[in-house]
């Protein structure tokens, strides 16, 4: 396999690189130092500084690197989406290039105008509706859609992730239409927006976590939901092949994320280590601290060529779900680690929420508390091995 970075995705790579450094990492402080939003927490940009980073990067090419050019995006390959959003992911300034979940790709025209246009065009925030409090096992799956004078009738409950923080403008719900038919031809995707009646919320606040706060993953209930027909994505009874299609880039993606988070949380604590005294000599003279940093950069390393690998597999169109699967579990559990690391080094928990190095560790614990999803994900390795 040839490790090489392609030229034209090098030059990518250096300009949101640049981007990150120049643009997003000096509205740290003040992004950090803001309240969030008091109904879900969210820190956000200023419109006006939100405005203008997203002309910047609409002048520089490169707003939508994941979505196809011929609905209107870059169309980066998974390789060049991954080295964007590792960069991106080195800054806790919530600011991303067009990220869009690749589900909407196979949305009809009416469901482009009104949902993924939107997305591309940073007017709309979306969230994906998959897991369960028993995870997102097809087969016990418990949230149900039941066809009713053109419409469908929606009840059932699902977690967001910890770290979504909110559930967005409208969210990509999966439900069973067919009990018998299961994962084969009876689950179905359909696009519910934020204001439908019968979707409610609840969760998401803040709690203590082992070293700062912690968003909590949120509860999306559905009770007597109804949505029209029209708003099913692909076709009826077929979210699961859908799924299949799309969610292991997905989970690469989230890889990628992960190493640059943790390589953020690496630099800082080289930094402190350098320049902080204790009992008269620096830190990083300490062999506890020198072991720690250097776990730290192996498994960011690893977990880099573990993303890599499994981009340019999925470039070759090959199959990726098992790649996808180690990656995603790996990666998740290597920022955590590296978290607790980074707060070891500095002393002990790191709660001062103005500070980066706090959203930094705050946001890969809030990542790992999903841990349904991680089973899930070792499931899939588990049965490929065992070949059932």
């Amino acid at each position: 396999m040839d490790f090489a970075i392609p030229e034209e995705l090098k030059m990518v790579q250096a300009s949101v690189r640049k981007f990150v450094k120049d643009e997003l990492m000096p509205l740290e402080r003040d992004i950090l130092g803001r309240e969030g939003d008091p109904t879900t927490g969210r820190v956000m940009l200023p419109p006006e500084e939100e405005e203008r980073l997203f002309n910047m990067v609409q002048e520089m090419g490169l707003w939508g690197v994941s979505v196809p050019e011929e609905l209107g995006g870059v169309g980066l390959p998974a390789l060049g989406v991954c080295l964007v959003e590792e960069e991106l992911a080195k800054c806790v300034v919530p600011f991303n290039f067009g990220d869009i979940s690749p589900i909407l790709f196979d949305a009809d025209e009416e469901q482009r105008k009104n949902y993924l246009q939107p997305l591309i065009d940073g007017e709309k925030r979306a969230c994906l509706a998959l897991l369960e409090a028993d995870g997102s096992d097809p087969a016990t799956m418990t949230t149900t859609a039941v066809s009713e004078d053109g419409d469908y009738i929606i009840n059932g409950r699902k977690i967001c992730p910890a770290n979504a923080i909110d559930v967005g403008d409208f969210t990509m719900v999966f439900a069973v239409t067919d009990r018998e038919k299961g994962a084969r031809g009876g689950i179905t995707c359909f696009l519910v927006d934020r204001d439908t009646p019968g979707f409610t919320t609840t969760g998401g606040g803040e709690r203590t976590g082992r070293h700062a706060q912690v968003v909590e993953p949120i509860n999306l209930i559905f009770d007597n939901c109804r949505v029209p027909a029209k708003n099913i994505l692909g076709k009826e009874g077929e979210a699961f092949y859908l799924g299949m299609k799309w969610l292991p880039a997905r989970r690469i993606v989230r890889g990628a994320r992960c190493v640059g988070a943790a390589e953020r949380l690496l630099e800082i604590s080289k930094e402190y280590a350098k320049n902080w005294q204790s009992l008269g000599r620096l830190i990083e003279q300490r062999p506890s601290v020198q072991r720690d940093l250097a776990d730290m950069a192996i498994e960011i390393h690893a977990t880099r060529l573990m993303v890599f690998h499994a981009a340019c597999k999925a470039d070759e169109e090959e199959d990726i779900h098992q790649e996808a699967a180690m990656v995603k579990v790996f990666a998740t559990e290597m920022v955590e680690r590296a978290a607790d690391r980074a707060t070891q080094i500095h002393g002990g928990p790191i709660y001062t929420k103005e500070l980066p190095l706090s959203r930094l560790c705050r946001n890969a614990i809030a990542a790992s508390t999903s841990e349904q999803a991680l089973e899930l994900q070792r499931a899939i390795i588990a049965r490929d091995l065992l070949r059932y």
